[in-house]
């Protein structure tokens, strides 16, 4: 009896993740035009800071400064977290509602920023980041119950960033976080409390 091999699977490299994919890409562009015009790309499109409101740079702002870093440091850092958490919660939630999660999480972040923090430039994905990190613990959550992982993860993480924002003086938007990871957290809540009711 003639054994048959079977057909040899070719590898093929998938675009998995089109919303993180995109957001990490934008990210880098942003972060290479920063790094090319010494920070005067981000300071103008991707940085958001207290500007006129009647300036629609003000307002376009409030989205784009989530593409631009300080530097290449902050983009890996960001960009590593981004592809980890990012494709996961793009699978369980849809590419159209991570789109939504994430310019929901940049506007609130960006005016509590403007309103509270008139003297500081916000730029970076740090805020998507910390939502992305409250938002995977709640990715099997059944009715009426909250993860210890996500009470666990919101202390460690958030705690974390209320101390060092509170004892150390440096140019880490720690109130980024901060909002980002409550975003993350009652959207991730809402968000499973409405699928348990369907």
């Amino acid at each position: 009896m003639d054994s048959v091999s079977p057909e040899k699977k070719k590898i093929r490299v998938t675009f998995n993740s089109p919303v993180i994919l995109s957001f990490v890409l934008i990210c880098l562009i942003a972060t290479a035009l920063g790094e090319v015009t010494h920070g005067a790309a981000t300071e103008k499109f991707f940085m958001t800071y207290r500007a006129p409101l009647g300036n629609p740079g003000t307002w376009l702002r409030f989205i784009t400064y989530i593409f631009g870093h300080g530097g290449w440091g902050h983009f890996v850092g960001n960009a590593s977290y981004l592809l980890l958490l990012g494709p996961m919660l793009e699978e369980k939630y849809g590419s159209r509602l991570l789109m939504e999660i994430i310019a929901i999480t940049a506007v609130v972040t960006a005016l509590v920023n403007y309103l509270l923090f008139p003297r500081v430039g916000l730029c970076g994905a740090s805020g998507i980041v910390f939502a992305f990190i409250l938002l995977a613990s709640f990715t099997r959550v059944k009715d009426s119950e909250i993860p210890l992982t996500f009470i666990l993860v919101a202390v460690i993480f958030i705690g974390q960033q209320i101390y060092e924002g509170i004892t150390i003086s440096d140019n880490i938007s720690n109130m980024a976080h901060i909002v980002g990871g409550i975003c993350g957290g009652c959207l991730g809540y809402e968000l499973n409390r409405q699928t348990q009711k369907s």
